[in-house]
């Protein structure tokens, strides 16, 4: 099998979470601890930083990477999902992971994958778990996947954990409200490692971590500061990157001042200048051009697409066109109650199974927007894309977002 044919064969045989949904997801840690134990435990040959929450994971872990590049440490990155290569998911030093070793990992586990029933999800935790050994990295920075607690990266034992916010997102599996994701997610916790917890929240979230914190003896620190701190540089316009910049800050103290870690003023300040640079890091809030500008942000639940919206109300234009585009379980009617009303909509549907259909989201939209004049459905993200740019003038603002699909469709223009 060439690397082609590899690749057909994992999205055909291990079907993917964000593109099938439910029947593609596998609770529980044993089959990932089976995998592990076939390969000799791969997962203890590196230092790791676990990073879990709703929002704001993806920016964390690569504000991390950058600073620890610049410092020249040897950085492992594994993240999900990924926009445009299924390579973007495991990188080191923001190389991506090389064709011939998924063809290898692959031949010589296809018989214990396919014996065993592993999910795509875990297979790629072993993957990038087997690749950074071999790569003999310094230090790893682990996405969460899912929740935390039944998610296949929760078997590392990290130097720290973070979890950046808590809000509503995949209830079919984490909980119908915050509080029992909240359980999820804190889940990560690990005994004798301190956590990070971010984002503002409720007293009775705060106490599940507490108590999970207390019973595993572990430090917490509550970091919740949105101000910017200007000593400290981003190359983002959107303010919400301001809460996972201080949470990277905060990181990296623990790092230096407990973990040994030798991390320079000079390495933080341009690692978080060059984090793009660094870590070819797209989709939040990334201008893809100015007149008429366009932006898209991957945002696809009701917090996210809230920040989307109290960024855009700070933007200057005359007109504004929103492609959307979301996939099921999503509570689009809330969703939409965020945007501006007097925006042009153009909806559309990424080219997924999960996807939310046109058909049901003709039924859905006009019970909530009104100005049926400036709504518009198409079958494809390209042409929804296309038109809005056909129609936008020069100091028109054009959004995509609603899903990290309908955005990387969009990307895969450019």
């Amino acid at each position: 099998m060439n690397y082609s044919e590899i690749i057909k064969w994992i999205f055909k045989r291990l079907p993917i979470y964000q593109k099938n949904g439910l029947r593609s997801y596998k609770p529980g840690l044993k089959r990932i601890q089976n995998f592990c134990s076939y390969l000799g435990n791969p997962q203890n040959y590196f230092k790791s930083i676990h990073v879990g929450g709703t929002n704001g994971k993806g920016s964390t872990v690569h504000m991390l990477s950058s600073i620890l590049q610049e410092e020249k440490y040897k950085i492992g990155l594994f993240t999900s999902p990924h926009l445009l290569d299924f390579r973007e998911r495991i990188t080191c030093n923001n190389i991506l992971i090389e064709k011939d070793f998924i063809i290898d990992f692959i031949k010589n586990n296809k018989k214990f994958i396919e014996k065993e029933q592993i999910s795509f999800f875990e297979m790629n935790t072993i993957l990038a778990f087997q690749y950074f050994k071999y790569k003999k990295i310094d230090i790893a920075i682990i996405e969460v996947g899912l929740g935390g607690r039944l998610d296949s990266t929760n078997i590392i034992i990290p130097e720290i954990s973070i979890i950046t916010n808590i809000s509503m997102d995949h209830t079919e599996i984490l909980g119908k409200n915050k509080l029992e994701i909240a359980f999820e997610k804190a889940g990560i916790i690990k005994k004798n490692v301190s956590v990070i917890i971010g984002s503002k929240m409720s007293k009775n979230i705060q106490l599940i971590f507490l108590k999970e914190s207390f019973k595993k003896n572990a430090p917490i620190y509550f970091f919740t500061e949105e101000k910017k701190n200007l000593k400290y540089q981003i190359p983002f316009e959107a303010d919400y990157q301001n809460l996972n910049k201080n949470i990277v800050l905060k990181t990296i103290k623990i790092l230096h001042d407990r973990k040994n870690f030798i991390i320079s003023n000079k390495s933080i300040k341009k690692g978080l200048k060059n984090v793009i640079k660094n870590t070819n890091f797209r989709g939040r809030w990334q201008i893809l051009q100015y007149y008429p500008k366009i932006i898209c942000d991957i945002a696809h639940n009701e917090e996210g697409i809230l920040m989307v919206n109290n960024q855009l109300k700070k933007e200057s234009y005359e007109r504004l066109h929103l492609v959307l585009g979301f996939v099921k379980e999503k509570k689009v009617d809330k969703i939409l109650e965020y945007f501006p009303i007097k925006s042009f909509y153009y909806f559309c549907q990424p080219n997924i199974d999960r996807k939310f259909s046109i058909n049901d989201l003709k039924k859905l939209v006009y019970n909530v927007l009104q100005d049926k004049e400036k709504i518009s459905f198409y079958n494809t993200v390209k042409k929804a894309f296309f038109t809005a740019k056909k129609k936008a003038y020069k100091k028109d603002l054009i959004l995509i977002s609603g899903s990290t699909f309908v955005v990387s469709e969009v990307l895969l223009l450019y």
